[in-house]
C-alpha cells in the first residue's frame, strides 16, 4: 500500500446486508442461489472481449498482446437491494497455458486500493512454473479504474500531503483535505455509501461464482491482503491457495492507515543516508549518513520557507516529505538511487540553483500535483474513508502531529496528518470485519517493511490460523514478493506452495542475499 500510489444506514439494513456475507455452503455449486436474491448475479453470462478501450489505452493494450481478455461482471451497487441499482465490476483473464495442468482461478490484488485488471501478465513472470497453470484473473475494485469509477475532480491523484513545519502548513493541510472531501460530496455522494471493502469483497465472490468456480485462490499484497483477509472472513472456505504479502493489521485499517510508520520509515531513511553517503562522489550529499539527513532536514526546512522550485513545480512542505515517504518502499541500489537522484535535485533548489527534475522525479511530481489521475485518489479514498470513520476534529490531528514531531520530523507531520475522511460526506454503513478464522495463507513479510510495518504482518498471522509466515530479515522492502524482490529463498518457497499447494511446516525466516 504506497498511499499516493498506495494502504451508516439504519439498523434493519445493516441486518439485511450482513446476512448477505454468509455465503451458501462452502463446497456448493458455485451458481447455487445465494442468499437475498442474489442467484442471477452469481450465474451471469460473462461476454469476453478485447481489452483495449481505445487508441490511447496502453493497459487494455498490453493486456491484450499478452493474451488476456476482459468482461464485464454485473454486482448490486447496494448488496441490501439487489433488485436496484446494478454496476459493473471489470476483469481480465489470463487464460493458463498449461491446461493439462490447470489448477485454477486466482484472483490478484496489488493493493493501493488501486486497480488491478493490469497484473495477470506481469504476476505469471513473478510466478514460475506455477504461473501457467492458472487463470490470472485482474479485478478493478469498485470505485477504481474500470469498475463504476469515483473521479471526485481533484487537482491531484492523491490525498496524501504532510502538515508540514508550521501552523500555517498543517492549515493548508486541512484546506485541501476538506476541498477533496467536498469534491467528492458533489460530484458522488450517492455512490459513495456503497464502496467498501466489505462490498469488494461481495463483488470478489460474485466473479468467482460467475467464473464457474468452487473455489478461488488468490495472490493480494498490501491493502491486498486486507481484501484477501476480509473475503476469507466473510466466504469461509472460498480460498484455496493464498498468498498474503506485506499485511496489513485488520485491526487498525481505517483513515490512520499510515500513523504508526514513523519509526520503520526512519530507519530506512537512515539506511539509505548510509548508503548515499559511501557515494558521495556521485551524489555529493554528504560523506556520512549524519550528513546526508543533515541535508534532507535541510530539506524540508527550506521547502517551508519558500516552495522549492524544481522545473514546472513547486515542492513545499507538505509535498517534499511525500516524496521521501514514496521512495522508501523498497532498499535495492535502484530504489535508492532514484531518491538519491531526487534529493540532489531539492539540494540544488534549496540553496537557489536552477533545479530540473529527473525523469523519476517528473513522474512522482506529475502524479502528486496534477489532475491527471484524480480518478486513482478520488477512488482510492472512498475505500478507506467508506470502511472506517475518521475523527473529525482538525485540532486532534495538530495535536497527534506536535506529539510526534520532535521523534520522527520528517514524518510525523505526514503520517499524523488530516485527510478527507474527516471531513467525508458519509459515514462507514458497516462496521469492521472481524477477520479471523482458518485460513492457511502463505504470507510473507520484510523486518523493514515502511508501509505495512512487521508488527502488523505479526498481528494478521496470528489471527488467521494455520497461516505461514515468511519473514525476510533486514530487508527494507514493500510487497516483496509482488515486486519482484531479489530474494530467491522467498520467490522459491512462495512459488513451491503455489505449484504443490503445500504449505511449510512452520514460519521461515529468509535473511538478504546481497
Amino acid at each position: 500500500m504506497t498511499p499516493s500510489r498506495i494502504l451508516g444506514t439504519a439498523a434493519a439494513g445493516l441486518a439485511a446486508t450482513a446476512a448477505l456475507a454468509a455465503p451458501a455452503t462452502a463446497g456448493a455449486a458455485p451458481n447455487a442461489a445465494a442468499d437475498g436474491g442474489l442467484a442471477r448475479f452469481y450465474s451471469q453470462h460473462l461476454d469476453w472481449k478485447k481489452c483495449t478501450l481505445g487508441p490511447d489505452d496502453e493497459v487494455g493494450r498490453g493486456l491484450d498482446e499478452a493474451g488476456a481478455r476482459c468482461a464485464d461482471v454485473t454486482v448490486p451497487l447496494d448488496y441490501a437491494r439487489p433488485d436496484g441499482r446494478t454496476i459493473k465490476i471489470a476483469i481480465s483473464r489470463l487464460a493458463a497455458s498449461d491446461r493439462a495442468h490447470r489448477i485454477g482461478a486466482m484472483v490478484l490484488n496489488g493493493g493501493g486500493p488501486g486497480p488491478a485488471i493490469d497484473m495477470p501478465p506481469y504476476m505469471r513472470g513473478i510466478m514460475g512454473e506455477a504461473g501457467p497453470r492458472y487463470d490470472l484473473i485482474g479485478m478493478d475494485p469498485r470505485s477504481l479504474g474500470r469498475s463504476a469509477p469515483v473521479d471526485c475532480g481533484w487537482p491531484s491523484a492523491t490525498w496524501i500531503r504532510s502538515a508540514g513545519e508550521t501552523r500555517r502548513s498543517f492549515q493548508r493541510s486541512v484546506r485541501f483535505a476538506r476541498d477533496l472531501a467536498a469534491r467528492c460530496a458533489r460530484t458522488n455522494g450517492s455512490v459513495l455509501p456503497h464502496i467498501s471493502t466489505r462490498n469488494i469483497a461481495r463483488d470478489m465472490d460474485v466473479v468467482r461464482g460467475a467464473l464457474g468456480e468452487r473455489k478461488i485462490s488468490y495472490n493480494g499484497a498490501s491493502y491486498g491482503t486486507y481484501l484477501g483477509a476480509v473475503y476469507a472472513t466473510m466466504f469461509p472456505g472460498r480460498l484455496d491457495r493464498t498468498v498474503l504479502d506485506s499485511s496489513v493489521d485488520p485491526t487498525r485499517w481505517g483513515p490512520s492507515l499510515l500513523a504508526g510508520t514513523e519509526s520503520a520509515n526512519d530507519r530506512a531513511l537512515a539506511n539509505w543516508a548510509a548508503w548515499a553517503a559511501k557515494r558521495d562522489a556521485e551524489y555529493g550529499l554528504g560523506d556520512t549518513g549524519a550528513k546526508v539527513l543533515a541535508e534532507v532536514r535541510e530539506i524540508v526546512k527550506a521547502s517551508a520557507r519558500s516552495p522549492l522550485e524544481i522545473g514546472r513545480y513547486r515542492v513545499d512542505d507538505s509535498l517534499a516529505p511525500v516524496v521521501l515517504f514514496d521512495y522508501l518502499g523498497d532498499d535495492e541500489d535502484s530504489a535508492r538511487a532514484v531518491l538519491a537522484e531526487s534529493v540532489r535535485v531539492f539540494g540544488e533548489a534549496a540553496a537557489g540553483r536552477p533545479a530540473r527534475p529527473t525523469k523519476d522525479l517528473d513522474e512522482e511530481l506529475a502524479f502528486l500535483t496534477g489532475g491527471d489521475e484524480s480518478l486513482y485518489g478520488s477512488g482510492q479514498s472512498a475505500i478507506i474513508c467508506g470502511d472506517a470513520a475518521a475523527r473529525r476534529d482538525p485540532e486532534s490531528y495538530w495535536r497527534a502531529v506536535q506529539r510526534d514531531r520532535a521523534a520522527s520530523p520528517v514524518f510525523g507531520p505526514l503520517t499524523q496528518g488530516i485527510n478527507p475522511c474527516a471531513f467525508w460526506p458519509t459515514g462507514p454503513r458497516e462496521p469492521l470485519t472481524k477477520v479471523g478464522g482458518r485460513v492457511p495463507a502463505l504470507m510473507v513479510a520484510a523486518t523493514g517493511d515502511t508501509r505495512t510495518v512487521y508488527a502488523a504482518n505479526r498481528a494478521l498471522h496470528g489471527l488467521l490460523r494455520g497461516s505461514r509466515m515468511i519473514t525476510l530479515t533486514g530487508a527494507d522492502v514493500h510487497a516483496p514478493y509482488q515486486r519482484g524482490y531479489r530474494n530467491d529463498c522467498m520467490t522459491r518457497q512462495v512459488n513451491g506452495y503455489l505449484l504443490t499447494g503445500r504449505l511449510p511446516a512452520g514460519d521461515l525466516t529468509c535473511p538478504p542475499e546481497r
